[in-house]
């Protein structure tokens, strides 16, 4: 009997072993996220070329050089920093104001009755809608832009609150109740846990509320911020700085955004996983 010898096992060739780490580097989000804006600046760059008025559409590289100045000058972080500490002013108010209220709601009908009618006729209406009767009450300062971030703000967090609350575990509850639990305790190691995932998803949605408010805010009742400067370079036709402001609202905001999501991932670790991470 003759024994035939078996085929020598294939090797992978060079350009077929190097596809494995190529195509996962191009799944990573960093490489999506930089094929975006790749795509977009080249979008950009044509839109600019088709234009034809660097007056209407500056060119990617005319705004960057304005960034360059500004930055150089600190004049960018001046008015990013007055803006994101109005920002962290009003959150801080919304939350303190809001998240008491909701877990009332959340847990009383009758305040539910007695409060959703008034929340729900004041919630359609648009912060810059109250910005004429704003600056009137308060003037040209750091109160108006304040008052509409916690305008803004208020509403996502109080609804997400009265929804977290209510979307707790009732077996939970029951067996706290059970066993004895005070209210005190029931508050503190049943409800927030389970309402805290919702709770921050609302606080993330009101900080891009608010976020986007303190523009036109500050566009008329401050003389500081990311909005005012906006409305200054308009006025003197700088339109290469006025894009530069915008770029970094839309930056200091994606950082911002990444902060809350990493504090809530810090504080409801048991999310992850959920729709809610």
């Amino acid at each position: 009997m003759q024994l035939t010898k078996a085929p020598p096992a294939r090797t992978a060739s060079p350009v077929a072993a190097g596809h494995g780490p190529v195509r996962r580097m191009m799944r990573q989000r960093w490489f999506v996220a930089l094929r975006t804006f790749a795509v977009f600046i080249a979008l950009w760059w044509a839109m600019y070329l088709w234009n034809a008025n660097p007056l209407q559409l500056p060119s990617p590289l005319a705004v960057v050089n304005a960034l360059w100045d500004l930055a150089a000058s600190g004049e960018m972080l001046d008015h990013a920093s007055i803006s994101a500490s109005r920002l962290l002013l009003a959150l801080a108010i919304a939350i303190v104001l809001a998240v008491p209220l909701g877990f009332w709601m959340g847990l009383s009908r009758t305040a539910e009755a007695y409060i959703d009618p008034l929340v729900e006729m004041l919630r359609p209406i648009s912060g810059i809608a109250w910005l004429p009767l704003a600056l009137f009450i308060f003037g040209i300062g750091n109160t108006l832009p304040v008052f509409i971030m916690v305008y803004v703000g208020f509403f996502p967090i109080l609804l997400n609150t009265i929804a977290g609350v209510r979307q707790v575990d009732r077996k939970l509850i029951s067996a706290a109740q059970t066993m004895g639990v005070s209210r005190r305790a029931m508050l503190r190691h049943v409800l927030v846990p389970g309402a805290l995932p919702v709770i921050m998803v609302g606080i993330r949605l009101a900080f891009a509320a608010s976020w986007a408010a303190i523009v036109a805010a500050e566009l008329i009742g401050s003389p500081s911020g990311l909005g005012f400067a906006i409305e200054w370079y308009r006025q003197l036709l700088m339109t290469p700085k006025v894009f530069g402001f915008i770029a970094v609202i839309g930056l200091v905001g994606y950082l911002c955004d990444v902060a809350l999501r990493a504090l809530q991932r810090k504080l409801t670790p048991w999310s992850e996983g959920t729709e809610l991470s």
